[in-house]
């Protein structure tokens, strides 16, 4: 174990921070300690023991250091891990100068590494609807029809969909409860064929399912009965797309990218579709937009003839 140095307890200071008055989830908060133990041992490794002597030479350095290491087989470090992990340092120094720990942030300054623009992929309605017929009437098929129709219905995150319980899905007016990032609860529109398939699961699968460990969860595993898990959702989608002929990747995310895609391609407005997918910010929910100019130029110039130039004619 590290000694219990000054830098060991500011470190603890923060993730019991994320986890008690934040509620940020054990998965984030995992994170977060792989990020700031080895920014520690960066720290550590210079000497340093107190985040009182950090200075902006020394957080450069830092994300210098990550930017040239490698992991694994010595595959370099991508710009995204690069970015996260001077974000994780940022948070801390800028909690310790709140807290009033340290009189100034050395991360200020510090230039965060630009990232490529990565657009989300996401699924024709042809793919989706391809997909979602895959299930069959059998007690796994509409189990695995509830789950894919609520999580494409809703366009769920995969952690908030694994977290429904019985009691948050309101099957008269239509909607789902969920549990979103920093603990914000959200109310979700469930339309018709997702209506359907929960029933359908309710009534005729998830009674003889249920275990005492089953509790209220409501979507369940077939071996013991427990809430199913993200590794279960993923796995259940990937038997499906695979059956349906879908050859590109396909994750949870993926329907979740689809679901905001398809609304915008037929006219929602993104501040609606911000609250639907529960960003904190527009911002986030704008990339999505691009996704529908780049759909709408790829239409104009295969469909319209004279969005093309003219092949030279043969002689």
């Amino acid at each position: 174990m590290p000694p219990r140095d000054a830098l060991t307890r500011q470190v603890e200071r923060f993730l019991d921070h994320l986890t008690v008055e934040r509620g940020l989830s054990p998965h984030t908060v995992v994170a977060y300690r792989r990020d700031l133990g080895r920014y520690a041992a960066f720290l550590r490794a210079r000497g340093v023991t107190d985040v009182r002597k950090v200075d902006e030479r020394l957080v450069t350095g830092y994300v210098a250091a990550v930017s040239a290491s490698t992991y694994g087989d010595g595959r370099a470090y991508r710009a995204t891990s690069i970015v996260r992990a001077l974000s994780s340092v940022r948070a801390f120094h800028r909690f310790l100068l709140r807290e009033g720990q340290v009189a100034r942030d050395p991360t200020a300054a510090v230039v965060r590494p630009k990232l490529p623009r990565s657009l989300p992929k996401p699924l024709s309605v042809d793919d989706v609807v391809r997909l979602l017929a895959q299930p069959d009437r059998s007690a796994a098929g509409l189990r695995d029809r509830a789950v894919l129709e609520t999580l494409y219905g809703a366009g769920l995150r995969v952690s908030e969909l694994v977290g429904v319980d019985v009691d948050d899905v309101d099957l008269e007016e239509g909607s789902v409860r969920v549990l979103g990032k920093g603990g914000k609860e959200r109310d979700v529109p469930l339309g018709r064929y997702a209506r359907d398939a929960i029933t359908s699961y309710l009534t005729r699968v998830r009674p003889g399912l249920a275990r005492p460990r089953s509790r209220s969860a409501l979507f369940l595993n077939r071996r013991n009965g427990g809430r199913l898990t993200r590794q279960g959702v993923t796995g259940i989608l990937q038997q499906h797309a695979a059956a349906a002929g879908i050859a590109k990747k396909v994750s949870p995310h993926t329907l979740r990218h689809s679901f905001a895609t398809h609304l915008l391609e037929g006219g929602a407005d993104v501040r609606v579709v911000q609250e639907l997918l529960g960003h904190a910010s527009v911002a986030t929910t704008q990339v999505y937009t691009l996704v529908t100019k780049e759909h709408l130029r790829e239409v104009y110039l295969t469909s319209f003839p004279r969005a093309r130039r003219p092949q030279a004619a043969k002689r």
